[in-house]
């Protein structure tokens, strides 16, 4: 458990995600995300729990900032270096398709915060259709193929085994839920039946996001 200032940790975040960027790319993603520190100080302390899969706030950045294909080979299995990689069963073009719910809220955005996260192992062995539904009547959400990325950029240490997660904010109009979970070592993200439980795979949701919009 670590209490901090939320404004040197949004910076923390910050070089996280530009430390791997050429300069001219860096300098981009500070001015796309720099008009959120002002929402992140507005929480003032908070306290992380990420063994427990628990966590305050995330900054997200999204595909049109930053290609998922990109951003998954930047993440990795806490203590290894491996890169995740995105899984042959998504056929080309399908992951495109795999957006936002209408639940979530967004629609444009380019970076925000997510709030409130829950990793979600309760619902390991649960139905993925069963597990939304109850994430709902809690009013939350469950969080995207973007916001679980941006989770595991931050803070690799919420993906372990027998406790991955699916991603059920995105979605492509089928019976596919995408999900982050660990194979050979390293993040993976593929995606599951919505009827079919995983003794190793719950659900990620969140309790909000805040965009400067």
């Amino acid at each position: 458990m670590t209490t901090i200032a939320a404004g040197a940790e949004f910076d923390r975040q910050v070089h996280n995600l530009v430390k791997l960027e050429d300069s001219a790319t860096a300098e981009q993603l500070r001015s796309v995300v720099a008009p959120l520190r002002g929402l992140a100080t507005e929480l003032g302390s908070v306290t992380f729990e990420p063994d427990t899969g628990r966590l305050p706030f995330v900054l997200v950045v999204t595909r049109q900032v930053v290609p998922i294909e990109r951003m998954m080979p930047r993440i990795t299995v806490h203590g290894k270096t491996k890169p995740g990689f995105v899984d042959r069963s998504f056929e080309p073009g399908s992951l495109e398709r795999f957006v936002s719910t209408e639940e979530t809220g967004l629609s444009d955005q380019s970076a925000y915060l997510l709030l409130d996260v829950e990793r979600g192992e309760e619902f390991c062995g649960a139905v993925p259709r069963d597990a939304m539904n109850t994430i709902r009547t809690r009013e939350r959400t469950p969080i995207t193929i973007e916001e679980g990325i941006a989770v595991i950029t931050q803070f690799p240490e919420v993906l372990v085994k027998n406790k991955c997660f699916s991603l059920g904010g995105s979605r492509s109009g089928d019976r596919r839920v995408p999900a982050l979970w660990i194979s050979q070592h390293t993040p993976k993200l593929g995606w599951c039946w919505e009827g079919n439980p995983h003794t190793w795979l719950g659900m990620a949701s969140a309790g909000g996001r805040r965009t400067t919009t």
